[in-house]
Order: C-alpha cells, then sequence, then structure tokens
C-alpha cells in the first residue's frame, strides 16, 4: 500500500470511528484550497467543480471573504437575536434590492437551506389552509419539515410519520400542478432547476404558469432557490429569467461563501405571517456570517461573475457536446449548474476515473454527473477538464469513445 493509501484508509478508519455513519465514508481527506483548485492531506490537487455542493462561489480562501472574516471575527462574533448589528442589517436590504422586492419584503437569516425552508413552510401553515403542493423529485432538505417537502420517498420512509398536508405532482407539467392546487392550498413549493434530481430544468412557462396557477387559488408560490441562487444560474435568483416574482424565497450554500448561512425572504404579505416569538434560531444573521455573505455579494457584482457564469457556462455544455462521446446521453444546464447525463449507471465509475485524473465532479444520480464549479472558473481550466473528460468516460464506458 502506498503512502497515499495508507493515510487515506487512515483518515476513512478515523472517520468511521468517530463520525456518525450518515454518510459514505469519504475516500480523500481534503487540507486546504485555493481558489477553484483543492489540496488533500498527501499533497495531491484537485480542481473543484462541486464546490461543496454549489456552496463555494468564490472558490476556496477567496480574499474578499477572508479579510471580511477576519475583520468582523475582531470586532463582533456573535450576538443573538436580541440585538441588531450592521453586518445583518446590511445584508437583508442588499438581498431584498437584489431580489427586487426592497420596501416589499423582510428577511429571516438561518443557517442552511433545511432552516430556510422550515421558515418557509412555517410561513405556509400562518395562512390558516392545511395543505401544500411540491414536486417528486423535489430536495427541500432533511429536516422533518423540509424532508416532508422533499419529494423523494426513499429519503422519506425512514421517518414516517412526517408533517401531514404535503402532496407531489411530476416536476415541469403545469396542468398536474393546476388540477392539485385549490382553495385549501396554503403553498406551492418549487426548485426553479432540481439540483439533486440531476439538474432537471423545466419547461418554458411553467414557473410562469405555478405563479398564476398560485395568484388564481390565492396560495403563496415558495421558490427554493438554496442551490440556484446567489448567481449559480447566471442571475441573481435563478426565477429572475422568468420574469416573475415569488411570495417567499429560500437561500443558503453560495450565500455564505463556505460559511453556514441560510435566508428566507417574504415578499408582500407573507413577509408578515410570521409574529414576534412564532420562530427564531441563535445562530441566524451571525455578525461573520453575514460580513462573508457581503463580501461573496460585492465581489459577483463587481467582477461580472453572472455574466461570467452564463459564458463559461454555456462552453462547457457546448465543448461536451462537441465530443460526442456515446457515453453521454444529454448535457443540461444552467450558469454554472451543470449535469452530463450518461446512457447507464457509470456515474461513480466516471466520478471515480475523474478523482485519479486530478478532478472532483459528483455523481448525483447513478447515471447523472453534476458540476457546481466556483463561479470564478475561467475557460482554461474549463477546457482542461472537457478535455480530459472525454477519456474519463471512456474509461467508465468501458474503453469506448472519441479521443
Amino acid at each position: 500500500m502506498s503512502s497515499e493509501e495508507q493515510s487515506n484508509a487512515a483518515a476513512a478508519r478515523r472517520w468511521r470511528e468517530a463520525i456518525m455513519p450518515t454518510y459514505g465514508t469519504p475516500g480523500l481527506e481534503l487540507a486546504s484550497g485555493s481558489g477553484c483548485t483543492v489540496t488533500d492531506a498527501e499533497g495531491n490537487t484537485y480542481l473543484d467543480l462541486l464546490g461543496g455542493i454549489a456552496v463555494a462561489a468564490l472558490g476556496h480562501a477567496h480574499p474578499a471573504v477572508a479579510s471580511a472574516v477576519s475583520e468582523q471575527i475582531t470586532k463582533l462574533g456573535h450576538v443573538s437575536n436580541f440585538y441588531s448589528h450592521e453586518p445583518e442589517l446590511r445584508l437583508a436590504e442588499r438581498l431584498l434590492q437584489l431580489a427586487g422586492v426592497d420596501g416589499n419584503g423582510r428577511v429571516f437569516f438561518c443557517n442552511s437551506g433545511s432552516e430556510a425552508n422550515e421558515a418557509a413552510l412555517k410561513i405556509a401553515r400562518r395562512t390558516g389552509r392545511p395543505n401544500v403542493v411540491a414536486a417528486d423529485r423535489g430536495f427541500h432538505g432533511r429536516t422533518m419539515g423540509a424532508l416532508a417537502l422533499t419529494g423523494q420517498p426513499e429519503k422519506q420512509t425512514p421517518f414516517e410519520p412526517l408533517p401531514t398536508g404535503v402532496s407531489h405532482v411530476p416536476f415541469g407539467d403545469a396542468a398536474a400542478l393546476d388540477e392539485a392546487v385549490d382553495e385549501d392550498t396554503a403553498a406551492i413549493v418549487l426548485e426553479p432547476v432540481q439540483g439533486e434530481a440531476g439538474v432537471i430544468i423545466p419547461p418554458e412557462g411553467y414557473l410562469q404558469s405555478a405563479r398564476e396557477i398560485a395568484d388564481r387559488n390565492g396560495a403563496l408560490l415558495i421558490l427554493d432557490e438554496v442551490q440556484t441562487g446567489i448567481g449559480r444560474t447566471g442571475y441573481w435568483f435563478a426565477f429572475q429569467r422568468c420574469g416573475i416574482v415569488p411570495d417567499v424565497i429560500t437561500l443558503a450554500k453560495g450565500l455564505g461563501g463556505g460559511l453556514p448561512l441560510g435566508a428566507c425572504i417574504g415578499v408582500g404579505r407573507a413577509a408578515f405571517l410570521l409574529e414576534a416569538g412564532q420562530h427564531a434560531t441563535t445562530f441566524g444573521g451571525n455578525p461573520v456570517c453575514c460580513a462573508a455573505a457581503l463580501a461573496v455579494l460585492h465581489t459577483i457584482e463587481s467582477e461580472g461573475l453572472l455574466e461570467h457564469a452564463c459564458r463559461v457556462g454555456k462552453e462547457i455544455i457546448a465543448a461536451i457536446e462537441r465530443l460526442e462521446h456515446p457515453a453521454v446521453k444529454e448535457v443540461r444546464g444552467l450558469g454554472m449548474l451543470l449535469a452530463v447525463e450518461l446512457d447507464g449507471d457509470i456515474a461513480a465509475a466516471a466520478a471515480e476515473s475523474a478523482r485519479e485524473r486530478g478532478y472532483l465532479i459528483n455523481p448525483v444520480r447513478p447515471d447523472t454527473l453534476r458540476l457546481a464549479p466556483p463561479l470564478i472558473l475561467d475557460e482554461q481550466r474549463a477546457n482542461e477538464f472537457v478535455r480530459d473528460l472525454a477519456e474519463v468516460l471512456s474509461e467508465a464506458h468501458g474503453g469506448e469513445g472519441k479521443n
């Protein structure tokens, strides 16, 4: 066994002996990162094309985030929700501006996407209506309320009974959604793009139809932008490409640039349904996390990363399509949220082959690879990956394909 194999085996053993078995044992121990590159405990480097599952919007150890966090922690690290502070106020105001709802919205800060969706579900409950309609294969988190919204029975079954009143319809099917929503529906809960399902983009007009259906029935439209928000799709929020405004927006992942931060934004009447004492979280709006988020938003805007994400994402899709590899069924995505659907359940093998060549990608489904790289990924590194992807796919596919 090589020294590298010994090191990974030792880390795996320590993991199994200290960490609850809620995840598979990692096969790689990371030690540091810079930009789009991470380094393992043995000094091997990898191009990180997953970004902590769409979290590292600016990559690793970005100077703007590091500076903001370092400065804030020397001033004020935590205050609870009994007191206000400038980073939280500035961040709330900025998010409302970016969403186009300043003056008509309010923000609740929390620590994760699941927490943001729990807050959204409680907002829905406060309408007094009993039911919520969500989508098959959607993913909204693993806490009990968020899990009830998640349209994946394999994740739900071990924890039943879940909170009641949630039904699921096929994603992208406006007619099915229309049939399911009525005067007892408190809210429709959707992802603009289903990330964990394999980067599934709904048909044109679907979100507009969801908005109209919600309005016609007096229901809220809740959009889970945990994975798609903060520039991931080339827009500040994915709903902006559709020309609509939801009643509730949930955020996390890229918002904190690597620090744990979530947000639930209520718009119009949804901004005021939760009253004092009805919801809270101790660490929500933490000054250090808010300072990091402000640095993320400023950098995305000042460096033109929305346009960059659109351009590079399209180039990656086109380049993979030009490979004409027999293992590839479809390449899809928006901005820097991409998927490569394969012609068999070879995604795990492809991800392992990619890692051996210095790339970290995610087998999000047995037949699908997900890419969610930092928004700063440049064309050169993207082209290097696509060049090597042909060999990766050929190895996973049994040696076939063009090179």
